[in-house]
């Protein structure tokens, strides 16, 4: 009779605060299964699969200078992610005493990011209000 009435409770209770607890549940979940750090490290591939993987091009300055400030902001942060996520990799790989597929990606990498460099500095230098020109290129020195 006892365990019968403990088991009640507890159920009670736990129908009860389920309908509140179930984010709280969810979020701390997902929480603990993200790791920050493994966006650093590029997903393992099957071995299984066949096909050389391509990857892009860089990205070319008459095509960067169709986007937005912000949309530019944007892209450097996720090349500068793309970079040390390969810089991490390459890093690892060496102390390893592996060889680094597609170095080539780097490069790509670094171009792009400078071509976002040019592109904005040329739309610093066009602009017509000077203080907002200093300030754009001290922003633009400061990637």
């Amino acid at each position: 009779m006892f365990l019968r009435r403990a088991i009640g409770r507890t159920l009670f209770a736990a129908t009860r605060s389920h309908s509140s607890a179930a984010p709280a549940a969810a979020s701390s979940t997902s929480s603990a299964t993200y790791n920050p750090l493994l966006q650093f490290f590029e997903t393992d591939r099957n071995a299984e699969d066949d096909k050389p993987v391509v990857y892009g091009r860089s990205w070319k300055a008459c095509e960067l200078r169709l986007k937005s400030w912000d949309d530019l902001q944007k892209l450097w942060y996720v090349l500068l992610k793309e970079k040390n996520m390969l810089m991490t990799q390459r890093q690892m790989l060496n102390a390893q005493n592996l060889r680094f597929p597609n170095p080539e990606r780097i490069s790509k990498v670094r171009k792009s990011m400078c071509r976002i460099k040019h592109v904005l500095t040329e739309r610093a230098i066009e602009e017509p209000d000077a203080r907002r020109s200093a300030e754009m290129k001290r922003m633009i020195n400061a990637l």
